[in-house]
């Protein structure tokens, strides 16, 4: 596949990086709060400018004079993002002046060997745009000024960005093609940002034993046997009263709509603490934004859950019925099924049933288990077809949605997942009476 040319936005903490990506992209993707060293993992996000597209990548706060082993995976990430970029946005404080991280990070720039361009953010007042001027000493050529906050200058930077990334020839069509769109979710120190890293083959993510290491959502795509995979690995999902400030809260917010936009949903759960009646509270998350989903027991090395009880405790709180695997991304048990696993729940979310085949299933059904009585009159099952994938979307035809009960329409759901296979997978089934 025909990558977009990616640009990565580098610069000292508390710069403003993660704000000038929302800006330049268009869009409120990266978590942004007042306090520094919020962003840690390097997010890609695409933009376009006049008409032409490429990615963004932001990168964590870098002091070079931190020795603290999070300030090191943070640098880790930012070098790994420089490798890959085929331009550098070095972001700098005009509001500050130099200062000795700046210099440092210049320096990291210029040994990359990678077409640069310098940044002057938080140059909120054009009529001091001679502020600028001291950031020539850095020997990173015309410094730009912008102001993420207010959008300031931000259309002549994306200007420059797009010349200088023709000028180098990076610019070129992307072939589009399919993606399986994955979410790693779960509570806190489940092992989502380590499963990940075991899943693409590289330290994508940062890993801590610290809960709360990963505050955004982190899309990385990947071709792995064929197939192209978008992982997206999320913030640990609290309950929301034990969430604690700000950052907690948006966290929360970009690993729900990550479910949204994915396909499938993995959901990790730390088999040391085992099946939590809030894990089953994701797991409900997950099927109300229609993702197909598996559970991976992680952590399989340290403690073993009983199976058959977790496998009790499902099938009496979901009716999606996931499947589970057992895993340690550590070690990586059971890391190798993963793939076909996702593969399958994919197939099933996009699968399409003939229609001859629905109807023989109707007639079975309401042979075996016809809908009861109600005052007298009974619900009549006309008709069965599937208009929808993607999840699959089931459409009954009946002659009066009123004599419908709930208890029918689950043994109807539970029947059609055991006749086809559907365990973890959403399905959409919709009563039509005669009048619509």
């Amino acid at each position: 596949m025909a990558m977009l040319p990616k640009v990565a936005i580098v610069g000292y903490p508390n710069v403003g990086k993660s704000t000038l990506l929302n800006r330049l992209s268009g869009k409120r993707e990266a978590v942004v709060h007042e306090i520094a060293g919020v962003t840690r993992d390097r997010k890609e996000v695409l933009a376009e400018w006049t008409g032409r597209s490429f990615i963004l990548i932001d990168t964590g706060g870098v002091d070079t004079t931190d020795r603290r082993e999070m300030a090191r995976q943070v640098r880790a990430q930012a070098v790994a993002a420089l490798d890959e970029a085929a331009l550098i946005l070095l972001v700098v404080d005009g509001s500050t002046g130099i200062g000795p991280g700046d210099e440092d990070l210049a320096n990291m720039v210029r040994r990359s060997r990678r077409p640069a361009i310098l940044a002057v953010n938080k140059i909120d007042d054009f009529g001091r745009v001679d502020l600028i001027h001291e950031f020539h000493a850095l020997g990173m050529g015309e410094p730009v000024p912008v102001s993420a906050l207010h959008g300031t200058g931000s259309g002549d930077l994306l200007d420059i960005i797009v010349g200088r990334l023709e000028e180098s020839g990076a610019m070129l069509e992307a072939e589009e093609r399919e993606e399986i769109k994955v979410a790693m979710v779960g509570r806190p120190n489940a092992g989502k940002s380590s499963m990940m890293n075991r899943l693409v083959g590289q330290d994508r993510v940062i890993v801590a034993a610290e809960p709360g290491t990963t505050r955004d959502t982190i899309d990385t795509v990947v071709e792995l046997e064929g197939d192209i995979y978008r992982f997206i690995d999320t913030a640990g999902l609290r309950r929301p009263g034990k969430l604690e400030g700000g950052i907690e809260y948006y966290s929360r917010v970009r690993a729900l709509t990550a479910m949204e936009r994915a396909q499938v949903a993995l959901i990790l759960i730390d088999t040391t603490v085992g099946l939590t009646d809030y894990d089953l509270t994701i797991i409900d998350e997950a099927m109300k934004r229609k993702c197909a989903t598996a559970i991976l027991l992680n952590k399989w090395d340290l403690e073993q859950l009983d199976l058959k009880d977790m496998q009790w405790r499902l099938a009496r709180k979901t009716t999606l019925k996931p499947p589970f695997l057992a895993t340690s991304a550590r070690t990586g048990r059971g890391v190798r099924n993963i793939l076909p696993l996702v593969r399958h729940l994919f197939e099933l979310y996009t699968s399409r049933i003939p229609t001859r085949e629905l109807n023989r299933f109707l007639q079975e059904v309401k042979t075996a288990h016809p809908p009861p009585i109600i005052r007298g009159r009974q619900l009549k099952m006309y008709y069965i077809s599937q208009p929808a994938t993607a999840p699959p979307r089931i459409v009954i035809q009946v002659n009066n949605k009123g004599l419908l009960r709930k208890a029918y329409a689950t043994y109807l759901e539970n029947e059609m997942r055991e006749r086809f296979g559907y365990h973890g997978c959403p399905l959409v089934i919709q009563f039509r009476g005669k009048k619509e």
